[in-house]
């Protein structure tokens, strides 16, 4: 499985983003994803995770600015980030996983989002 993920930047607190991360090699339409993020010195933490059936669920810390969403047609899973803050300043990182006896997880290279205050 191989994810590319595009869209961070520099932005102002309180501005918007919007991560995209298209994936190959795998049958996306089944396959959950989600959007991780890591600043520096903090461990990688898990900010939203959609389902294949869409279902979706947020860290606390973003509920109610940050929506996750996917085009299975294009094979692309979204992160739409509003009300950003400086503390949501990290490297996102998209991840894909595979369920079975053991969960097989997969990521992205990582895009870096700045926010200023």
């Amino acid at each position: 499985v191989q994810l590319q993920a595009s869209g961070g930047g520099l932005v102002q607190a309180g501005g918007s983003l919007r991560l995209s991360c298209t994936a190959s090699g795998t049958i996306f339409s089944i396959t959950p994803m989600g959007w991780y993020r890591q600043a520096p010195g903090k461990q990688r933490e898990l900010v939203a995770a959609i389902t294949s059936g869409g279902s979706t669920n947020y860290a606390d810390s973003v509920k109610g600015r940050f929506t996750i969403s996917r085009d299975n047609a294009k094979n692309t899973v979204y992160l739409q980030m509003n009300s950003l803050k400086p503390e949501d300043t990290a490297v996102y990182y998209c991840n894909a996983h595979k369920n079975g006896v053991l969960r097989i997880d997969y990521w992205g290279q990582g895009t870096l989002v700045t926010v200023s205050s």
